[in-house]
């Protein structure tokens, strides 16, 4: 086996993504998992201290367990999946990225230590504050005035329009926008590192549009 290619979850650190928001990549040379935005992980051989078998709970809550040594990703990486953990590692060895031969060959890869030192978070931490402060501020311009009584109605207005209509905005441009992509992502990430993510945000977001819309019709 050359390459292994497996699509589930992860928890990186204390975030976690769901089936199928995770896709496993492993060759020779590098190992990949790609949780989107929970995070964007590249190791080499020389990285890892062990693979093991992980279960959290049967089927359900299974995967395996990456212990590694990057200064700049979070020690707590672990990919879920619906197969044997056990097959896994075992597939994963077959690749040849654990072997001694691999192990004591390898160059350093300049590109990947590059990427690694800017974290697995692939979105620029500035843009990714900015947005959550203006998400909270436009769903606060309903909430606050129903909360202290000013209105009876329910408190779905401008400012949760607004807010829903820019998350499905910022989604449909990061996919179909490589000048935007620049602007909200890390250096060397690309839309690959974000595109389940953003296409699920847009699809939710979206139809979250489209009933708000029609309740206020119905409401107005």
């Amino acid at each position: 086996m050359n390459e292994l290619e497996l699509t589930g979850g992860a928890r990186i650190g204390m975030a976690n993504a769901t089936f199928p928001f995770a896709t496993l990549k492993v060759n020779k040379e590098r190992l990949e998992l790609n949780a989107s935005i929970v995070g964007n992980l590249t190791f080499q051989a020389s990285d890892i201290i062990s693979i093991e078998p992980y279960t959290m709970i049967p089927i359900l809550g299974q995967g395996i367990k990456i212990n590694h040594t990057v200064a700049n990703y979070k020690e707590r990486v672990i990919f879920w999946t619906f197969k044997d953990p056990n097959s896994v590692v075992r597939q994963i060895q077959e690749t040849g990225f654990l072997s001694n031969q691999n192990l004591t060959e390898q160059k350093i890869d300049r590109k990947i230590v590059k990427k690694q030192s800017k974290g697995g978070f692939p979105i620029k931490k500035g843009f990714a504050i900015g947005a959550i402060v203006v998400w909270n501020l436009l769903f606060l311009t309903d909430f606050i005035p129903f909360f202290l009584g000013k209105t009876d109605e329910f408190p779905i207005g401008n400012g949760v329009l607004t807010a829903i209509a820019l998350l499905f905005l910022t989604a449909l441009f990061s996919l179909i926008s490589s000048d935007f992509r620049r602007l909200i992502l890390k250096e060397g990430r690309e839309l690959n590192d974000i595109k389940k993510f953003a296409i699920f945000a847009m699809i939710i977001s979206g139809f979250m549009l489209l009933q708000l819309g029609i309740m206020t019709k119905f409401m107005n």
